[in-house]
């Protein structure tokens, strides 16, 4: 953005054609309260939009399809094609070539951000598993703009009206999980947890929980010994230096008693560790957000959804929460960039 006083130009991806993605970005963008706070940019195809407005009977949705690179509307919801051929849509059923077609659209909106022709990007979901291949070897959207935006390292951050839950590792199988409790990484996500919830988030001192790996935080070492050998040191170390780091927390107690209220973010050691408790307090309002990137990149906390894809059913709750997310991390960080 060149001023504070321009409306934010937040790219959207389709993400996968077969899934929810196209139904949630239509139905977001419905709302003419959020168009006008924001120059929406999807990437993706106007006959696409075009099959799933008829699909779902809207008829008050229009949009112009962007002709010269940059030359935005910004009155209106901008459509750039990242591709000329008929694809052919089968709502529900995953495809080679729809994955194809996510993936045209993510290279074409990483290619335009790179530029700065959007400030933001809010990806739709794609499919991890037709996707994968030597042109996206990723588990993700994660791994896929970190190493796009040459990021040493980023953190997947969940981010609700009640809950930020930081991840220390992502898609990776359980039993791989122990060898990648290092102090060097707990430290790093830490460290990167706290630097997002200043700088993106706005919070001047956050206070921030670790969880345990292993089940009551290790049981003095009967259960395990990552949390007194790796995982306490390195909190123990950033508490001497002034940080806000509380734990490890044995998980269920932690949220059973209620104590993530009392903390401005929570770092997981592993994925469902910390997407179970996010899912069941703030799905609806969910945000998956890729912290430590120097692009702002959300999406919704949800997939392709296969199950009820075409048939008018998706929530478009957290696809919505991404938008607006995006749109406050972009001028939170333009004030602290102002500030500093």
């Amino acid at each position: 953005m060149s001023t504070s006083t321009e409306k934010p130009r937040i790219g959207i991806t389709l993400g996968d054609l077969n899934g929810v993605g196209t139904e949630v970005v239509i139905k977001a963008l419905a709302d003419s309260r959020l168009v006008n706070m924001i120059t929406p940019v999807i990437y993706g195809s106007t006959r696409a939009l075009s099959f799933y407005r008829k699909l779902m009977n809207v008829e008050d949705f229009n949009y112009s399809q962007v002709k010269a690179k940059g030359q935005l509307f910004p009155k209106t919801i901008n459509v750039v094609n990242c591709w000329e051929d008929v694809i052919e849509i089968t709502p529900g059923q995953p495809s080679r070539q729809s994955a194809n077609a996510a993936l045209m659209c993510l290279k074409k909106a990483v290619e335009e951000m790179k530029e700065g022709l959007v400030d933001a990007l809010v990806t739709a979901p794609i499919d991890k598993n037709t996707i994968h291949s030597e042109e996206f070897p990723y588990h993700g959207h994660t791994e896929f703009f970190t190493k796009e935006f040459n990021a040493v390292e980023s953190l997947m951050l969940l981010a609700g009206e009640n809950l930020k839950v930081g991840l220390v590792t992502e898609h990776v199988p359980l039993r791989d999980v122990s060898s990648m409790i290092t102090p060097e990484r707990i430290e790093l996500k830490i460290r990167l947890l706290e630097f997002s919830l200043k700088k993106d988030f706005n919070i001047s001192k956050p206070k921030i929980a670790v969880l345990a790996l292993n089940p009551h935080a290790g049981d003095n070492g009967l259960i395990g010994t990552e949390e007194q050998t790796i995982i306490k040191p390195v909190i123990d170390a950033l508490k001497a230096k002034g940080k806000l780091i509380m734990g490890p927390f044995a998980a269920d107690g932690f949220f059973a008693a209620g104590q993530h209220t009392k903390y401005d973010g929570i770092l997981a050691m592993y994925h469902d560790q910390g997407l179970v408790p996010f899912k069941m307090v703030d799905f609806s309002s969910g945000v998956n957000f890729t912290a430590g990137l120097p692009i702002v990149r959300t999406s919704p906390d949800h997939g392709t959804a296969y199950g009820i894809a075409g048939k008018n059913q998706a929530d478009e709750s957290s696809m919505r929460q991404a938008i607006y997310l995006a749109c406050d991390i972009v001028k939170n960080r333009q004030e602290s960039n102002n500030n500093a």
